[in-house]
């Protein structure tokens, strides 16, 4: 299996800066703090798949906010490489409630009911 070069820290800072549109931003640490949304929503899916709480409505804002200051496809891109295969079932659902991906890409992940229940709901 190979290595996915986003997983490595140097490399992902470096493809993450080079697709950052974010004209507000005025240091590195504005950067910074942008990244850190990425471990946000791996951490908040993580929290649900092991205790059952599940924090939709801040998920969905932390992933709106990455959709804006990175284009979607390489926000999605990154959130597929950096989280990892166990959450995708939990992560699917919320792109395709933000029309991030369609839903005829992901013929091979299956989706968490419980998340998709949720988000209907909303």
């Amino acid at each position: 299996m190979t290595k996915n070069p986003l997983n490595e820290k140097a490399y992902f800072e470096l493809y993450a800066a080079r697709h950052y549109n974010n004209p507000r931003c005025l240091s590195v640490a504005e950067f910074k703090e942008d990244l850190r949304r990425f471990s946000d929503v791996k951490r908040l899916l993580k929290k649900y798949v092991t205790s059952g709480e599940l924090q939709e409505r801040l998920i969905l804002n932390t992933i709106t906010i990455i959709g804006n200051v990175f284009t979607v496809e390489i926000a999605v891109e990154i959130m597929n490489a950096r989280i990892d295969a166990k959450l995708q079932s939990a992560l699917s659902p919320f792109l395709i409630y933000l029309n991030m991906i369609p839903e005829n890409k992901l013929a091979d992940t299956p989706l968490d009911l419980f998340v998709v229940n949720r988000l209907r709901q909303l």
